[in-house]
């Protein structure tokens, strides 16, 4: 049964459903409980109580382990929701920019991705480790969307032809690493920028 199908709690049903869930209702809540997990753990200098990620999600503590049995699944659904939305953002970003801006929206958009996952790194270690979640694929999907965007860059005549970009994503965890602990993202932001200069072909 997936997650949609779940039995929902009486005080989720809506009116004269003679106790039938709602498919859409049962959807709608586990996008809010992600959501508000989401929020949660960026903001967050430390464990996020659960408790808290339901309230901002408008349902009961009962809802969200319907939903999500363990921290580690509520974390490892957060973690997915976040990597589907930066790799898939790339061949958005290209269709409404000139590729090298839609490549620095995308940095922008990959720097909020790491301080999402930087609050939730203790859990998802724990759980790689144990075998309890599984080990995702997040450096190949990340420099394959670099890759997309270095290529429409390349036909355009703004970027590179001449880096890898698997070189991308190693400047990039460089620049993520360094200011992890106190820097703001202004630094961040000012870093980025660097990046993106040293892609453009020489004299541009």
């Amino acid at each position: 049964m997936s997650p949609d199908q779940e039995p929902t709690p009486a005080a989720d049903r809506p009116p004269g459903s003679a106790g039938r869930p709602l498919r859409a209702h049962a959807r709608r809540n586990r996008e809010n409980l992600v959501a508000a997990a989401r929020a949660a753990f960026t903001a967050a200098d430390d464990t996020v109580p659960l408790e808290g990620i339901a309230r901002d999600a408008g349902v009961g503590i009962g809802t969200l382990y319907r939903h999500f049995p363990t921290r580690e699944a509520l974390v490892e659904a957060v973690y997915a929701a976040e990597l589907d939305d930066v790799t898939d953002s790339a061949p958005a970003l290209l269709k409404d920019l000139p590729p090298e801006q839609a490549l620095r929206a995308w940095l922008e958009r990959y720097a909020a991705f790491v301080a999402t996952k930087r609050a939730m790194l203790n859990t998802l270690h724990s759980g790689w480790a144990s075998g309890r979640l599984a080990t995702p694929a997040t450096r190949e999907r990340i420099t394959a969307a670099i890759g997309a965007l270095l290529a429409e860059g390349v036909r355009a005549g703004s970027l590179r032809g001449d880096v890898e970009p698997d070189d991308v994503t190693a400047m990039l965890l460089g620049v993520f690493l360094s200011t992890a602990a106190d820097d703001g993202p202004e630094r961040t932001g000012r870093l980025l920028d660097l990046v993106v200069d040293a892609l453009r072909p020489p004299g541009s």
